[in-house]
């Protein structure tokens, strides 16, 4: 059997326990073609680049599945008759990543490099800078 990752992303108006029931309905059908389903997470509602099918937000799942090719074919029908599922794509991989994704992994704002390249602070000789410390020109020269 090959190793899968699936995502999908549900409506909007769609609540989070039928989000979860239709990971189970498509968990289901995976393992009626003797596939099993690893790790599943649920990302949450989240906006959209664009809008699909007039929604500005979606629900969006993960699924790591071993499954042989004909019961992603049946998950990918059922999900293409499903009109709650906006869109969905599966991917064939190696090996299944271990712990959570990357889209669960909360980065610390600390951790983020900061826009000014992390640059020490200038000085002054002793004191902070201000802004009457920039270069002016002789009065004559202003217009």
């Amino acid at each position: 059997m090959a190793l899968y990752e699936h995502v999908f992303l549900a409506r909007q108006d769609v609540s989070p326990q039928q989000v979860d029931a239709l990971v189970e309905q498509y968990k289901a059908v995976i393992e009626s073609f003797g596939g099993k389903v690893g790790r599943v997470e649920n990302w949450g509602l989240k906006s959209l680049t664009y809008r699909i099918k007039k929604n500005r937000k979606a629900h969006y799942a993960l699924m790591d599945i071993d499954a042989p090719a004909a019961a992603i074919h049946e998950v990918e029908r059922q999900m293409r008759i499903n009109e709650d599922v906006l869109r969905y794509m599966t991917i064939a991989v190696e090996k299944h990543e271990e712990g959570a994704s990357a889209m669960m992994q909360k980065r610390d704002r600390d951790d983020r490099p900061r826009r000014d390249g992390d640059r020490p602070e200038r000085s002054f000789g002793d004191r902070p800078r201000r802004d009457d410390d920039r270069p002016r020109r002789p009065r004559e020269d202003r217009a």
